[in-house]
């Protein structure tokens, strides 16, 4: 039998079937009623990876098992019944290419001799390669849909009526709605924008554009979820085919909610900061570091004469007296080079030149300005005008009362030596014990007086220096010691000046002189010898003032504010007009300390 013969008695006309197979682009195959191959086209054969001869008289379960699973249920189904399968689509493998799954699809109908189904003829195609192409286009549509949901811009496909066929998930999860909402319809109509008509118009206008093949852009708001608003950067494109011709318009949007926000923001921001630059009382520039002026606010208007537009722009140096101009220019340059906040200048020879050619003294303070042109200089300009005028007020004033002062101590200290030596008259034709009270009263005053004088010598009516104080009044008490005694008073002082007030100074001149005296009175009888110390230090923030002697000590019991003496009960009485604090030893010499909180 011929390789693509049939069965004689099986079917009739051979070579007419022959011929028609071979001119199929698709492979034919009869099977009998036990799915024996009769016949097969050598083009089907191929497609199995086998020959004709190998195909005949076998069966379809013998030679393609994988095959058979799929296609023998639907066989028999059409030997019984009689009714076709038409396009009948099925996979599995075959010698051709073992190990590979491949999809065909077939058509499969009863062969009838004499009115019996006799056997089944098929035709089938491989359509793995179509099968694969087709996923191939799913896949690269999926993963287009998936980059389309993936991003945060809006992507929406139209056709050139304005009929929405496509929207990606971002404008539709925003807006809390589904693509059925909106598929079908004229996208101006949609939700986004159907809340304006003003708004509708002008989508409608950018989808007539892109028919015409203009591309648009604009800020416009759209509607959102809960009835929001949310501002888009929009953009309306058309999408050509390869012949040219405009096939889909391609609207996108992105959020620039944010941004609007933060250029409004920004621009609040700018008139805040140009309303406090305004109203600054001084005159503000911003100096680039080429020396010329970036920016001015009114009072440099006003003071100068000059206005903005003018200005801007010009060196700074224009502001200047031109005899300072080159010098001015060497102190800019210097301090550019090394930017820092810091004022320029306060001396009183720095002048401000107007536009009318008038000057007029200025203060001038710098600042450092870091921008993104780079660094700058923000100065203030203060008119020392008034300010010098008051300042010479201050200073007469100031010199008036000085003046005063100075009188005023010399007056005094000159009324307290008349008492003093009235005193000294005094005790000169009184009794024994009289004159002994007049010469401590005379002591006395004579403390005070040194005060009033030390300050007018000094001109310093404000504070005193109590250690030289102490050397002068230790003087006078060393002048007050009878000849017979052998006592030395000594004062001891800190490296630095310790000052204190007229208030402070007084009641502390006047506790020093009673312990100095009472000491030289009573702490060395019967001729002794000693020495009495008087110390200024400064520990902290405090003063400590000690009086120290070596004599006898104080009687057993007796603490300062007691005894006969009016000195000795005084003493608690001046250390708190000195607010401070009076502490006394008594064993091998008395020891007296006064301590004072600074200020």
């Amino acid at each position: 039998m011929p390789a693509h013969a049939v069965n004689p008695g099986f079917l009739d006309d051979t070579e007419l079937v022959h011929a028609l197979a071979g001119a199929l682009d698709t492979g034919v195959c009869l099977f009998d009623r036990e799915l024996r191959f009769r016949f097969i086209t050598p083009l089907a054969a191929s497609l199995n990876g086998m020959t004709v001869e190998q195909h005949l008289g076998r069966t379809l379960k013998d030679l393609l098992p994988d095959i058979a699973t799929a296609l023998t249920p639907s066989l028999r189904s059409i030997l019984q019944g009689g009714n076709p399968v038409i396009n009948l689509e099925f996979t599995g493998e075959t010698p051709a290419n073992p190990g590979e799954s491949r999809s065909w699809l077939g058509t499969y109908r009863p062969l009838h001799r004499n009115g019996q189904i006799i056997g089944v003829i098929c035709t089938f195609r491989d359509i793995t390669a179509q099968r694969m192409a087709e996923q191939a286009i799913r896949a690269s549509e999926q993963r287009v849909r998936h980059v389309l949901d993936s991003l945060f811009a809006f992507v929406g496909v139209l056709l050139p009526d304005g009929t929405l066929i496509e929207a990606n998930r971002a404008p539709l999860e925003a807006a809390g709605i589904h693509f059925e909402d909106v598929a079908g319809h004229k996208f101006w109509d949609c939700f986004w924008w159907n809340f304006d008509p003003d708004v509708q118009q002008r989508i409608r206008f950018a989808v007539e554009q892109a028919c015409l093949g203009e591309v648009s852009r604009f800020d416009i708001e759209a509607r959102m979820v809960d009835n929001s608003r949310m501002t888009l950067d929009f953009m309306m494109a058309p999408m050509r085919n390869e012949q040219g011709d405009i096939t889909l318009l391609i609207p996108s949007a992105i959020d620039i909610s944010r941004r609007k926000e933060g250029e409004e923001a920004l621009k609040l921001s700018e008139q805040r900061f140009r309303q406090v630059v305004e109203s600054v009382p001084e005159g503000l520039l911003v100096v680039n570091p080429e020396g010329r002026i970036e920016l001015v606010n009114h009072r440099m208007e006003f003071l100068f004469g000059y206005s903005r537009d003018e200005l801007i722009g010009q060196p700074l140096t224009m502001l200047i007296p031109e005899q300072h101009r080159s010098q001015h220019h060497g102190y800019f340059s210097g301090y550019m080079t090394s930017p820092h906040n810091r004022e320029m200048s306060q001396r009183s020879d720095i002048e401000g030149q107007r536009k009318d050619g008038s000057r007029f003294p200025v203060e001038v303070g710098l600042n450092a300005l870091n921008t993104e042109e780079g660094t700058m200089a923000l100065a203030t300009v203060t008119d020392m005008t008034r300010r010098r005028a008051d300042q010479a007020i201050i200073e007469r004033a100031l010199e008036e009362k000085t003046v005063l002062l100075n009188e005023v101590h010399h007056r005094v200290k000159n009324n307290l030596q008349v008492v003093s030596s009235l005193l000294r008259l005094q005790s000169d034709i009184a009794a024994p014990d009289v004159r002994i009270l007049l010469e401590q009263s005379q002591n006395r005053v004579r403390a005070m007086a040194l005060i009033h004088q030390l300050l007018y010598e000094r001109n310093n009516f404000a504070e005193l220096d109590f250690g030289d104080y102490c050397q002068n009044l230790c003087r006078l008490l060393t002048d007050s010691v009878a000849p017979d005694q052998h006592i030395a008073i000594l004062t001891h002082n800190a490296d630095e000046p310790v000052l204190l007030s007229l208030s402070r100074a007084v009641p502390c001149g006047l506790l020093i002189n009673e312990l100095v005296t009472n000491a030289v009175k009573h702490a060395y009888p019967d001729g002794r010898s000693g020495t009495i110390s008087v110390t200024v230090l400064r520990a902290d923030d405090t003063i400590r003032i000690t009086i120290d002697d070596d004599g006898i000590g104080l009687p057993e019991g007796l603490l300062p504010g007691q005894g006969e003496t009016l000195g000795f009960q005084l003493l608690p009485l001046l250390a708190e007009q000195a607010r401070g604090r009076l502490q006394v030893e008594s064993g091998h010499g008395v020891h007296f300390t006064l301590t004072l909180p600074l200020g």
